[in-house]
């Protein structure tokens, strides 16, 4: 069997490179992660290799006594009590992570990283090597090793990197960083990432570099055999970060507020649930609807937690990125929707991305982009929940199938085995 290292951040990289090496073998190529130290490591027949690590941030961390586990922006609003979206605090710690952060928060990495690949490549038979960023320290070091040894390096983008939906520098930065980027990829034999609009960008950037598509996924060995009891209630649950200007749940909200004073919901049968890290301004939202009661912020919850309340809930909230250019954000959670075999409401975005395509392919959901769309859907969900009981489900499952890890893993081997081929 061929070998590939593997260079991510594991803190990072999951679920994507943890889902990724579990199947990978049934594909005829063995894993051996190289990562910075972590907690929680994948499936213990995997070989996970620990590197030393510098954490450049560590002092300002412990000078404003952050919690190293969570974002230090938003522990920062937080403890200011910030509860606006946007604030001239944000202004400045961008500022601030324009300088202190580059190439990224990881750089720290770097040496540790590079000096243990190079004993492992000197010590054993590897035939190629994989990089899956953020961070992007992970391709700085693979193109270390790539120049010294020679093997053939697919880097991978679960989010991209000058191109990057969330990309927050100036002008300035990003011409630095464009610059990094085309230097660093130069001698890269393929690039990967998570969607066809991605891909596509990243083709225009990247001349002449083969690129593919290879989406996120799920595990198959724990998807919702679909026997859990649902809740009583007409339940919305929505699980994980919501990204402040980027994501919108007002528009879900305006739509209840809407519904409910028409006469079309009953209040005391709607419950809309937020797992996640609490925000002032969401709790601020919520009040300013008047849907107090109705909509709770629950805060994080372990991740079984989480998935639990998924797969007993009628409905899981998607909110889809608003930004009417970008069409090839993916979510990270929309997978595990799909694992749950619950309905999805995706809402919000430009009403033509991956995301409407997806629900389109699967039949797992609907997609409401305005405030109008999002009434007619759950007038109609609501219409069927009150005389069943319950929000039937209609996913296709054999297309649902198609976003599971073994599936990622077998696209991920044919583009290992073709520039092995080489």
């Amino acid at each position: 069997m061929k070998k590939v290292l593997f260079i991510a951040h594991l803190r990072h990289a999951s679920p994507r490179i943890p889902g990724l090496v579990k199947y990978l073998p049934e594909f005829g190529w063995q894993p051996v992660i190289l990562t910075a130290p972590v907690s929680v490591k994948p499936d213990s027949l995997i070989r996970v290799i620990e590197t030393g690590y510098r954490d450049d941030l560590g002092f300002w961390k412990r000078w404003f006594r952050l919690d190293p586990r969570e974002d230090p922006r938003r522990q920062i609003r937080r403890r200011l009590g910030v509860t606006s979206k946007k604030s001239f605090l944000d202004s400045l710690l961008t500022l601030a992570g324009t300088i202190v952060n580059y190439p990224d928060s990881e750089k720290g990495w770097t040496p540790f990283a590079v000096e243990t690949g190079d004993e492992v490549l000197q010590q054993e038979d590897i035939d190629a090597i994989i990089s899956s960023s953020s961070p992007v320290t992970s391709h700085i070091i693979a193109k270390e090793l790539k120049t010294k040894y020679k093997l053939p390096w697919i880097a991978d983008f679960r989010d991209l990197w000058t191109q990057n939906h969330t990309y927050g520098y100036g002008p300035l930065r990003k011409l630095i960083d464009k610059r990094l980027e085309l230097k660093t990829l130069l001698n890269a034999d393929a690039l990967v990432t998570v969607s066809q609009p991605w891909a596509e960008r990243l083709s225009v950037l990247h001349k002449r570099k083969m690129t593919y598509t290879i989406t996120n996924g799920f595990d198959p060995d724990k998807m919702s055999n679909g026997q859990i009891d649902l809740t009583s209630k007409f339940t919305i649950t929505y699980t994980g970060t919501i990204y402040v200007g980027k994501q919108d749940p007002s528009k879900l909200f305006a739509a209840l507020k809407d519904l409910i004073s028409d006469g079309t919901m009953n209040p005391k049968e709607i419950e809309v649930r937020f797992y996640g890290p609490k925000e002032g301004w969401l709790a601020s939202e919520i009040e300013e609807y008047g849907l107090s009661g109705i909509v709770e912020l629950h805060g994080r919850v372990p991740q079984q937690i989480a998935i639990k309340k998924q797969r007993e809930s009628q409905l899981l909230l998607l909110l889809n990125w608003e930004d009417q250019q970008e069409h090839g954000v993916y979510p990270g959670k929309v997978f595990e929707y799909l694992a749950a075999q619950r309905h999805i409401l995706a809402t919000g975005g430009s009403g033509d991305d991956v995301i409407r395509e997806l629900l389109d392919e699967t039949k797992a959901g609907r997609y409401g982009s305005t405030v109008e769309d999002i009434k007619n859907i759950l007038s109609e969900l609501y219409s069927e929940y009150k005389h069943t009981g319950k929000i039937s489900y209609h996913g296709d499952i054999e297309k649902i199938n198609k976003y599971s890890y073994r599936e990622m893993a077998k696209k991920f081997a044919e583009v290992l085995d073709s520039i092995t081929r080489k």
